[in-house]
């Protein structure tokens, strides 16, 4: 009874090994070449370190060869500088016999195969030709008597970098782990709310608000110096707030304890959100809170109009709000109704208070008539 044959199975797989390859070229002048002769077998004359492939090399001219048995032979050799590094790589040596190399007229030329270079530290790697060419064969030539006497040796040099082939590895996919986002300014908006744990209270006209001292030094350093500072009263658990309204002071707890300016919904038009930003934006700069301040400056760049616009500018001014004030200025000079502004209760306060911004505005205009 025959038995069944289980089905096979094939799979297959592929990958890559890819050969990355630096190379360059260096060419070694040797001027005088008559006054090498005699330095003594083994002894050479080295060329400037250059690096080539991320790694420093130098040439080593050996004029009288590099051992004993070189007799009558000049030896040149390619050295590897640094240490504790295998550097693969392949060279070409060529020995010119004239001034200018790129006259084409060269004594001999020897490539390699490639080659392992392996430096430690205290012993040198080099490689290179004994037997590069003959030192009577040189002499003979009269490229090498005064007043030229100059030979050229040349490498070109190609280091040789294996990247091993990159292997794909599971990953697990943890976007299915769903991360809520952040309720940190929710928890910290319910404990202002709640008022629990509470140490520090404000009064503001008849009304009164507790908040937490460590939350308001954390986000005010104006709150930090009157709460934590030398001339904190420590038996004082109430605080006046002079000059501002209950709503403003509620509004600017809200965004200290949550980051957020609050919800407006409850004032009726443009015109009330508009002077409520206005207010926030006084209590920003008396607080010290700039990135309030500046989403103050945001908000009340969308509630610019003719009417409003002049008087927006000089509060920019008073309060330093460089933004707010070129964007009013920049509006102003776009609009076609300069009349409106001019005639406006704002101006006229602008002209009072600030009569340069009035001079710096016209000026912008006139430039822009130019252009």
């Amino acid at each position: 009874m025959a038995v069944p044959q289980s089905p096979r199975i094939w799979a297959t797989s592929s990958s890559t090994c890819t050969l990355e390859r630096a190379g360059g070229a260096h060419f070694f002048r040797i001027d005088g070449y008559s006054l090498c002769k005699g330095l003594g077998k083994g002894n050479f004359i080295p060329s400037a370190t250059f690096a080539i492939g991320g790694h420093d090399w130098r040439l080593l001219f050996y004029p009288d060869g590099d051992t004993e048995a070189r007799n009558g032979s000049i030896s040149v050799h390619l050295e590897l500088m640094d240490e504790g590094v295998e550097v693969r790589a392949l060279y070409d040596l060529t020995l010119f016999k004239q001034a200018e190399p790129t006259s084409g007229c060269f004594v001999w030329t020897k490539p390699t195969e490639p080659v392992v270079f392996s430096r430690s530290p205290g012993k040198t790697s080099h490689r290179g030709h004994s037997n590069f060419a003959g030192r009577s064969m040189l002499e003979a030539w009269s490229y090498l008597y005064f007043p030229r006497d100059v030979l050229i040796v040349k490498c070109k040099l190609l280091v040789i970098k294996l990247k091993e082939a990159q292997i794909p590895k599971t990953r697990m996919n943890f976007e299915t782990i769903q991360v809520p986002p952040s309720d940190l300014s929710h928890n910290l908006g319910s404990l202002l709310e709640a008022g629990e744990e509470s140490d520090v209270s404000f009064k503001v006209k008849d009304e009164v608000f507790t908040a937490h001292k460590i939350v308001l030094a954390m986000r005010s350093p104006v709150f930090k110096a009157e709460l934590y500072g030398p001339m904190r009263d420590k038996c004082r658990q109430s605080i006046a707030i002079e000059d501002m309204e209950p709503a403003v002071f509620k509004a600017l707890l809200h965004f200290i304890y949550t980051d957020e300016l609050p919800p407006m919904d409850d004032l009726d038009g443009d015109d009330d959100k508009e002077e409520m930003v206005k207010h926030l934006l006084v209590a920003s700069d008396r607080y010290a809170m700039e990135r309030m301040k500046l989403m103050c400056e945001r908000k009340l760049c969308k509630f610019l109009d003719a009417k409003t616009v002049a008087a927006t500018l000089a509060l920019a001014d008073q309060y330093h709000c460089s933004k707010l004030k070129d964007a009013c200025i920049g509006f102003i000079n776009s609009l076609d109704r300069m009349d409106e502004v001019m005639t406006s209760t704002g101006y006229q306060h602008l002209k009072r208070a600030c009569p340069t911004i009035c001079i710096d505005m016209w000026e912008n205009a006139a430039k822009a008539r130019k252009i």
